[in-house]
């Protein structure tokens, strides 16, 4: 029994189904992995692009503030006197009273003087730590502090020593004992340094920002720099340590690229991070085997599918072999039929034998060779380069306007558009036949997305042919403003020159009173499209 071709043929149609199922199964688990691989990655992007957002605009309305009192304060300045300093203060102090109160989460503001620019004259500070509104608190002694150290007065001393805004890491600040972060800019006056302006937001506030930002169950995100240097993580009370003791970010999680994979705490976690204005790093972090979830659950339903499709077709095969069977004489009259291209045979003989089995074959065999035939058939009238149809089905498509065109004279409306690619041999001449090929394709992409309910042809190295019937007809002069507008905005949006396209077109109508053959009005059209393309010579 065993070595009978039934037998062969179930142990062997089994064989196969197991090694296609096991192939599908398994293309079906790597790619579900990249799926959902790719979908986390852009969920922690799509996370951390929100909170980036939310943050960056915070930081920008108070460097904007920031910004516009150094503005102000360095066109106030008329003289280094005392006096004209006190006065311009005043001035100072007015307009960045109302800039701070437009601005949310100011803790403090300040503008400072040099001690080297007056002794008398030190600026101002302003708190509201208590959300009640601004008060004027005493200004720290700077003359006490060297201030060419910048570890102490930060906000005073690090802004000196670049020459240039800055954004200050978080810092406990003087007097208040607050952890604050800070925008301050250096203040000039004839290129000399006056003093510093800036604004101090509570840290506790962006703290809350960061914390809002959530992933699955255990996800969150936390504030670093490039150098890994950590400045808010949730998990993480960076409050009770001092600069010098502050845990660094987790190895793996700074890198250059978008996406990172570390482990922290024995945990492994996939994490995205963008940059923020003020030089800080928002990342975003989950950890792997909650991202892992949904995707093992699919592979794990993939594979019972597979095995209960497996065991369904096992036991289908074993019962339907013993009924396929086809006589001998049958199965050569329709071998003989289709040897001659007829396809048209029947064979109904489906008892469980050798000849049956064999008679499924020829069945699936005859048809394979159909649809390859199908196929075939339809190749010939394809472009192989843009995939539009070629010149013989332009060809096949005039022939069968000929016999409309005999038939129904009077009751039949068509155009045809003809197209030329102008500049092709300068850009096959100057950057290769390759650039040539796309110039080809965009041009043809661009047609048949304006032509799209016509029928569009390349007809021969840089020609192209439109047959325009029923709306496309009635709307061809809109259809060639939007052509010219399509190819405007595409040249206008590249710098390549193989990339750009410049068309010249003509549009024939068929009128019955002076055409006879459908190939009147292709020369019409291509005549039109000649004097286009001589017109657009002379414009350029």
């Amino acid at each position: 029994m065993m070595h009978s071709l039934r037998t062969r043929i179930t142990i062997t149609m089994l064989f196969v189904l197991l090694v296609a199922l096991t192939i599908v199964t398994l293309l079906s688990i790597v790619f579900i992995r990249k799926t959902e691989s790719y979908k986390s990655d852009q969920l922690l992007l799509l996370l951390c692009e929100t909170g980036e957002r939310n943050l960056d605009y915070y930081f920008n309305s108070v460097q904007k503030s920031v910004g516009k009192v150094a503005d102000f304060a360095e066109a106030d300045i008329k003289s280094l006197e005392d006096d004209e300093l006190e006065a311009h203060i005043e001035r100072v102090r007015e307009y960045f009273d109302e800039m701070a109160s437009k601005t949310n989460g100011v803790l403090t503001y300040y503008y400072r003087i040099d001690p080297d620019v007056s002794s008398k004259v030190k600026g101002f500070w302003y708190t509201d730590l208590n959300g009640t509104g601004f008060v004027e608190h005493e200004v720290t002694d700077i003359s006490l502090y060297d201030i060419d150290d910048t570890s102490k007065l930060v906000w005073f001393t690090v802004p000196k020593y670049k020459g240039e805004a800055i954004w200050l890491p978080p810092y406990i600040t003087e007097n208040l004992d607050k952890r604050v972060i800070s925008y301050d800019v250096p203040i000039y006056f004839e290129g000399r340094f006056i003093g510093v302006v800036g604004i101090e937001i509570d840290y506790s506030t962006m703290a809350e920002q960061v914390d809002s930002i959530r992933l699955y169950h255990n996800g969150y995100a936390f504030l670093s720099d490039s150098e890994g240097n950590l400045f808010y993580h949730p998990r993480i009370d960076i409050t009770r340590y001092t600069p010098e003791t502050t845990p660094p970010v987790p190895e793996g999680a700074v890198a250059d690229s978008t996406f990172l994979h570390y482990t922290f705490e024995g945990v492994e976690k996939e994490a995205a991070w963008l940059p923020l204005s003020n030089g800080m790093r928002l990342v975003v972090t989950v950890p792997v085997t909650e991202t892992e979830g949904d995707w093992k659950v699919l592979v794990f339903n993939i594979l019972i599918a597979a095995a209960i499709v497996l065991l369904v077709t096992s036991l289908f095969s074993m019962l339907y072999t013993r009924r396929i069977t086809r006589p001998l004489e049958q199965l050569t009259e329709a071998a003989k039929k289709v040897d001659h291209g007829d396809y048209d045979y029947e064979l109904d003989y489906d008892r469980d034998d050798e000849v049956g089995r064999l008679t499924r074959t020829f069945k699936q065999l005859t048809g394979h060779v159909q649809d390859h035939i199908s196929n075939l058939n339809e190749q010939v009238f394809i472009d192989s380069m843009t995939r539009m149809k070629n010149k013989g089905a332009f060809t096949k498509a005039l022939e069968a306007l000929q016999s409309q065109m005999k038939e129904d004279q009077g009751n039949l409306f068509f155009a045809i558009g003809m197209f030329d690619c102008d500049e092709l041999k300068l850009v096959n001449d100057h950057y290769g036949h390759d650039r040539g090929d796309v110039y080809l394709k965009t041009a043809s992409r661009m047609i048949g997305s304006v032509f799209k309910r016509s029928p569009v042809f390349r007809i021969g190295g840089d020609e192209f042919a439109v047959i325009l019937k029923d709306e496309d007809y009635k709307d061809r002069e809109k259809l060639i403003a939007q052509l010219e507008d399509v190819m405007i905005r595409i040249n206008a949006t590249t710098l390549n020159q193989w990339e750009q396209v410049h068309l010249a077109y003509g549009i024939a109508d068929y009128d019955p009173n002076t055409d006879i053959k459908a190939n009147d009005v292709v020369r019409r059209a291509d005549r039109i499209m000649y004097e286009n393309k001589r017109e657009r010579k002379v414009g350029r």
